[in-house]
């Protein structure tokens, strides 16, 4: 082995001197020319309440030029397939190192995308099965759902001096379902829904949007000369009610023109159910929700697999069995698993599925949809590639990695941040959680308030310089909230009896009304699925969860509430023209990005990329709609305010506007004051889009309000704003559940109800029920003991 022979200390290598990330003049978004330099090979904790620019700093300014200046390593011929990534507002980023990106946004709702396929697990299971499955049925791709079996023949004729034909067949094992395709489900289509059997056609029977008999479509289905338009549907022979609901594309003359015959359904399945349904119009997305019902694929039983996928199997489990599993069994029976063949890849498969159980999601199974996973658990999942990367010297950056986490996986969440930072990467978190704080080699606090009012550095340096400086964060970091002594009396209960949803195990239990109740327990224990399984969301119940709001890339706040109607009138009528100039989906829009403010190219296996459109600047109108004002401002101005500047601006003076301060009043108090009127909402995190819906939904007359931690997202000294809005709720004569892991929130609480003791199937149970008080003296779960920590007794 070859020795060093230099006596040179390798502190004093000129390599070694760059050790900072250093960021000058930073005025991405609301900051305000941030100059800070930040360590590398530590890990950095950026905090400040919401929209202080914690993620105009991290992301939009450190980690977009790491990737602008990695697409410009690419070849001249690569980057003409690419568009060009604007340079962040920065004067000077220096010390960049290669920037990989770990956030919350949901993972591909593709409906063959399971927690398997998104992780390595999947594939290797599948070469595993292919190795050791008996009877063996062929390689890893007859294990693959998302392969289909091919068989084809034929000749192909070779030019090699004299012609030669040659005689090939080509085969491919796969192991898709024939019947569903790989779906797992199969859609059926109620019948009822697209007709009114008690009617013939030209009496209105089709109850489809759009299939009219006034236009075309009444020009077909009278000339096509299949059946008879006058008579009623429940009087068609079977092959009359065949040819109008399936009938192949068949080619007609009506009038003299030709035209294409095809029946309801197929015609169905290439406008409607082929499409994404959140980007169909609504009253379509409605009738496509009431006409189409899945059901399990009765061939696989929604395992998705072919038959001989499933009969191959070793120790006497399928491959379907291994991704039925609870991900935290699998991993015990994969270690019982002695082969010498496949050793390196056991010890592979064995570390990915620890992995999941190390950040706290055993309770998962690989068969698990991944559109269905919340916020946190798609960010963990996406953690789980690169806990086995071998990349060193990389800048990882999470954003909020604790959301959806109890205090007691928030410790394996930090140990796994500490691992990653200790193979000498720079972690960079943006973290409101104080036990991530104090973990920080170095902290960056952003404020002092959010949006125009923040944006610039109040602190840097270290958690005991933090807690003795006077920033917003500092003076909230040992806030802890006392335990209640006196509880409201409860109204009524809600009784919910045998709730076995998921991993429920036969639940019994009161939830008592008009008071605060909570819900607890680790991640998986199983509180989503009793709350938002056992209560259903209909008459008095306004059900609030973090799911996706529905709604494309050119909605925003303003049009989700209903905001933007009033501004749209209110400058109409200001200015003498129609309303609908004053809207960017429509005769207002600018005509270069057809009003979405940026150009979107979509770089197929890649993720698409969007540029601001250079016409209107981002503005999204025509110029000409920019000179009608009202109140001294035009409409882009008007969108482009803060939540808070809004409702000042349409509270008195020009501009009041009561309809729209009234639906600007709700967004402030759910603390929302920052947030721009015309923001996308896609770029909005888990907690702001509860907010959102919750600030929509409290105009409503519902009686019981379910809320999935709305506190995720929230700044220290905001969580006390949102247990004022909480109680207001309640003194108004509301019942209000929290599902919740936010100790301020359960020391809070009239009555808590604590699920466990684990996750999965270790969980399912009622653990605890009664007072925070009771809970703290009692310690008697998880939840008691860190409760019982945080409030200090």
């Amino acid at each position: 082995m070859a020795k060093r022979t230099d006596t040179q200390s390798p502190a004093l290598h000129a390599a070694d001197s760059h050790d900072l990330i250093r960021v000058h003049g930073a005025r991405e978004n609301n900051l305000k020319d941030v100059s800070i330099e930040i360590p590398k090979r530590r890990l950095t904790v950026f905090t400040g309440i919401s929209g202080s620019g914690k993620s105009s700093l991290v992301f939009n300014t450190i980690a977009a030029e790491s990737q602008r200046l990695i697409n410009e390593t690419y070849s001249a011929f690569v980057q003409g397939f690419m568009p060009t990534l604007a340079r962040p507002e920065v004067d000077v980023l220096d010390g960049l190192t290669t920037v990989i990106t770990v956030d919350q946004q949901r993972m591909g709702g593709d409906a063959r995308s399971t927690v398997g396929t998104a992780t390595d697990a999947n594939a290797m299971l599948r070469i595993l099965f292919s190795r050791l499955g008996q009877p063996h049925v062929g390689p890893p791709s007859a294990f693959a759902f998302n392969v289909a079996s091919v068989r084809a023949s034929g000749a192909i004729t070779v030019e090699r001096g004299a012609r030669k034909a040659v005689k090939a067949s080509f085969s491919r094992t796969g192991g898709m379902c024939p019947r569903c395709e790989g779906r797992g489900a199969v859609s059926d289509i109620d019948l009822s829904q697209l007709y009114d059997d008690s009617k013939s056609l030209n009496e209105g029977a089709l109850t489809i949007p759009g299939y009219s008999m006034d236009g075309w479509y009444g020009r077909i289905f009278s000339g096509c000369g299949f059946f008879d338009p006058d008579k009623p549907i429940r009087k068609y022979t079977k092959k009359e009610l065949h040819d109008l609901l399936h009938k192949e594309p068949t080619k007609i003359k009506v009038e003299g023109i030709n035209l294409t015959y095809e029946g309801l359904i197929p015609k169905m399945q290439k406008s409607m159910l082929s499409k994404d349904i959140d980007a169909l119009q609504p009253h379509v997305r409605a009738f496509v929700e009431r006409a189409v019902v899945f059901t399990t694929c009765p061939d696989c039983d929604g395992t998705r697999l072919s038959e001989a996928a499933r009969s191959s199997k070793i120790e006497g489990v399928s491959i379907a069995d291994a991704c039925a599993m609870q991900i935290s069994d699998l991993a015990a029976w994969v270690r019982g698993l002695d082969e010498p063949s496949v050793a390196p890849l056991l010890g592979k498969l064995q570390h990915t599925l620890d992995s999941f159980a190390e950040i706290g999601l055993g309770y998962l199974s690989l068969e698990r949809p991944s559109g269905t996973l919340s916020g946190g658990e798609a960010q963990r999942v996406k953690m789980i590639r690169h806990l086995g990367s071998s990349l060193t010297d990389v800048t990882y950056v999470f954003d909020e990695p604790t959301t959806g986490l109890h205090p007691h996986d928030i410790q394996r969440m930090n140990g796994l941040l500490l691992r990653l930072r200790d193979k000498g990467n720079t972690v960079l978190v943006v973290e409101h959680k104080p036990e991530v704080i104090a973990i920080a080699d170095h902290i960056v606090d952003l404020g002092p308030g959010a949006g125009t009012a923040g944006g610039t550095v109040c602190f840097e340096g270290t958690v005991e310089g933090l807690r003795a400086g006077g920033t917003l964060t500092g003076r909230h970091f040992d806030d802890r909230a006392a335990v209640k002594e006196k509880v409201r009396t409860p109204t009524g209960t809600l009784e919910i009896r045998g709730a076995t949803a998921h991993n429920l195990q036969g639940v019994d239990v009161d939830i008592p009304l008009g008071v605060l109740a909570v819900v607890t327990g680790v991640a998986g224990s199983g509180k989503s699925s009793l709350v938002h399984g056992s209560i259903p969301a209909g008459a008095g119940v306004v059900s609030v969860d973090q799911g996706a709001i529905r709604g494309s890339r050119r909605s925003n706040p303003a049009t989700y509430t209903g905001l933007l109607d009033p501004i749209r009138k209110a400058f109409a009528k200001a200015n003498g023209v129609k309303p609908a100039l004053f809207s960017a989906n429509s005769e207002g829009a600018c005509p270069t990005c057809n009003g979405a403010g940026v150009i979107y190219t979509d770089l197929a296996m890649m993720a698409g990329v969007a540029t601001t459109c250079e016409d209107c600047e981002g503005k999204r109108f025509d110029a000409s709609v920019l000179e009608y004002h009202f109140g001294g401002r035009d409409i882009s101005e008007v969108l482009a305010m803060p939540v808070a500047e809004a409702e000042e601006f349409f509270g008195a003076g020009e501009a009041h506007t009561p309809a729209a301060h009234r639906i600007l009043h709700r967004l402030a108090d759910v603390g929302l004051g920052y947030l721009s009127l015309g923001q996308p909402l896609t770029t909005l995190s888990g907690g702001e889009r509860q907010r959102l819906k919750l600030a929509t939904h409290m105009a409503e007359k519902g009686g019981v309000y379910v809320l999935d931690e709305p506190t995720a997202g929230l700044h220290l000294a905001d969580v006390e704003h949102l247990l004022a809005l909480l109680d207001r709720l309640v003194e108004s004569g509301k019942s209000v559940i929290v599902v919740e892991h936010h100790q301020a929130v359960m020391a809070h609480a009239d009555w808590i109800i604590d699920l466990g003791p684990g996750a999965g199937h270790d969980g399912g149970r009622i653990v605890f029920e009664g007072t925070p008080a009771d809970l703290v003296a009692a310690r008697s779960t998880l939840t008691g003991e860190h409760l019982a920590a945080y409030v200090g007794t």
